[in-house]
């Protein structure tokens, strides 16, 4: 009993010693085909990594090329200038023609900006999509809301003329301040638009044979007007106003129109501009003026 005992644990001895051994080639074959496995999922992975950057690259390229061409045409629309067609006369002060351009034209200019309402008529004449010149004087930009003011009217797409600084009797000053009193508007306007103004209006229409001097060395365009109203107290309403600037009988042919920075032209403004473009007018673009 004792021998059968010891035959039967010795068989089964060698009978687990023989699985042992079959099935030890099988787990190097699972090891090896895991490991393969894995190594052909970490390669197909770093080749979709390696893709997907390769397409995130061309990608940016492709945008940073669009951005390129994009700026580029609008620099070039920056860059276009506007031919000049009209010219200042200096004796009438109205915008006349230079060759065969239209010659029904009235131009529209905004004096004392930014004092309260600028912006306002500025939105305004962009949504009637109609140009202007905005004469500011330098002791209104006091502030940098006011600049920003300013900013955001040159933006629009308008001129901002020089009013002079204190807006001053220029008649009343010594060489030496009106040189100031012009000059330093430019570097204001310059320092917040990037550009110097083309147009010099003096306040009160009094020019100088000195002021006439340094507008010309500031390469700017003298410009008074044809006619206004907005200052006169039977013309501050809203009614009124716009009813004199279009039927005023100063109204001819480049009317150089005079009007202010106030709440009875910033509300007439529209009925102004619709009231001129029935009779048959153009409004000038500014920047058409030589």
């Amino acid at each position: 009993m004792r021998i059968k005992s010891i035959f039967a644990l010795l068989m089964t001895f060698i009978f687990l010693q023989g699985c042992a051994t079959d099935n030890e080639p099988n787990s190097a074959e699972e090891v090896n085909g895991q490991a393969s496995q894995e190594q052909t999922e970490s390669n197909n992975h770093s080749e979709l990594e390696i893709q997907d950057r390769e397409e995130e690259e061309q990608a940016g390229e492709m945008h940073e090329e669009e951005e390129e061409t994009q700026s580029a045409a609008s620099s070039q629309d920056e860059g276009k200038e506007v031919e000049k067609q009209y010219q200042i006369n200096e004796n009438t002060w109205t915008v006349d023609p230079i060759s065969d351009a239209n010659p029904k034209v009235a131009l529209l200019t905004i004096d004392d900006a930014p004092d309260a309402h600028a912006l306002k008529m500025a939105q305004t004449l962009k949504k009637l999509d109609v140009k202007a010149i905005f004469f500011v004087n330098g002791h209104l930009i006091n502030s940098p809301e006011k600049e920003n003011v300013i900013k955001e009217i040159y933006d629009l797409g308008f001129a901002i003329g020089n009013h002079t600084y204190g807006h001053n009797n220029l008649k009343d000053l010594t060489e030496e301040e009106q040189k100031h009193e012009i000059v330093k508007v430019n570097d204001m306007v310059e320092e917040i638009t990037g550009e110097r103004p083309r147009f010099f209006r003096a306040p009160f229409g009094s020019n100088t044979d000195y002021s006439k001097k340094v507008a010309a060395e500031e390469n700017m365009t003298i410009m008074n007007w044809t006619y206004g109203y907005d200052w006169e107290q039977e013309y501050q309403t809203k009614e009124a106003i716009a009813d004199i600037m279009v039927n005023s009988p100063y109204l001819n042919n480049g009317a150089n129109l005079l009007m202010h920075d106030r709440q009875w032209t910033m509300e007439a403004m529209e009925d102004i501009v619709t009231g001129l473009q029935a009779k048959g007018y153009t409004i000038a673009d500014p920047e058409a003026i030589k």
